[in-house]
């Protein structure tokens, strides 16, 4: 198959790394254009991969049949924009990014789009990728009438297991939302690993009661109880890593807080529903973005390549 892989960060490199592994034909595209990426990979298992792909290739893709975007969530729209003119009508999209919010800022797209969240764990340090951990890729159709598109899964699968296609989608990002807007912005309050919230089990609890009032209110199934031990179960088992958005903090960057908590704010406001504990944490978050000079990231890409 004929993918393109738009954002080459951690996770980008990974899946260009394991699909080209299968034989699939494979670019990545950058913000910055170049004709080439190269891609050094450390998996779990201390295997090292190192390829140099290209990149930014208009020609390939007009040719692409899959769209695997790897963005944060504030670029990812303007991004898509961008790429569309070139973009084949049939090309699948694939958004895996954290957070919620993104599709409600695409235009309409004849391209069928899907969205997947993964609990793959790595980071980049000195030119290379270092693939901590294994996870589990979930996918599924942003429309309802996209389950043709189940074999994708299966595609993916072989290249970088576990995938799992889901035709109903949400729940899981829900999941997957109600452990960030804990973990992450909690990170920040207390400037510590993922393992120092295990000390704060109180206010885990607080939060995830305030999550399950909003996700019963969008007729998802909710158990607050439930929630804080999916919760702990990720800070036990990540409990020397630094969540992502401390790491922005750090690294002064703007964090995906505004697609996190920010639509977790949005939910409940639609609801009539008042979070608390939830919104004292994402005034923290932008107050420290605001305070240290946090650079924004790009919600776009270079008009010209």
């Amino acid at each position: 198959m004929n993918i393109t892989v738009l954002g080459c960060g951690a996770l980008g490199q990974i899946w260009l790394s394991a699909l080209s592994r299968q034989g699939h034909q494979v670019q990545g595209w950058l913000r910055v254009a170049h004709p080439h990426t190269t891609v050094h990979i450390t998996s779990p298992e201390g295997e090292v991969y190192r390829h140099i792909f290209p990149a930014n290739n208009p020609a390939l893709l007009a040719e692409t049949e899959l769209l695997l975007v790897t963005l944060k969530a504030a670029q990812i729209s303007n991004a898509i924009q961008q790429l569309l003119p070139r973009l084949p009508a049939q090309c699948t999209i694939v958004l895996m990014h954290n957070g919620m919010g993104v599709i409600d800022e695409l235009p309409a797209l004849s391209q069928p789009v899907l969205r997947a969240i993964t609990t793959h764990s790595s980071y980049r340090s000195r030119g290379q990728v270092i693939h901590v951990s294994h996870g589990i890729t979930h996918i599924g159709p942003v429309a309802r009438n996209e389950s043709q598109l189940s074999p994708l899964a299966d595609l993916m699968h072989t290249a970088l297991p576990d995938v799992a296609w889901h035709n109903d989608i949400l729940p899981a990002c829900w999941q997957k939302l109600a452990i960030n807007c804990v973990i992450n912005p909690l990170t920040i309050k207390y400037n510590c690993r993922n393992g120092g919230l295990l000390q704060h089990q109180d206010e885990i609890r607080q939060l995830c009661e305030e999550l399950a009032a909003v996700m019963a209110r969008a007729n998802l199934h909710a158990d607050a109880q439930q929630l804080q031990s999916n919760v702990i179960h990720v800070a036990e088992h990540s409990a020397g890593n630094y969540s992502s958005m401390l790491q922005d903090i750090q690294a002064g960057r703007s964090t995906e807080i505004n697609y996190i908590t920010g639509y977790l704010l949005r939910k409940a406001t639609e609801f009539g529903i008042a979070l608390p504990a939830h919104r004292t944490l994402y005034q923290l978050v932008k107050s420290k973005e605001s305070a240290h000079g946090h650079t924004q990231i790009s919600a776009g890409m270079p008009g010209t390549w």
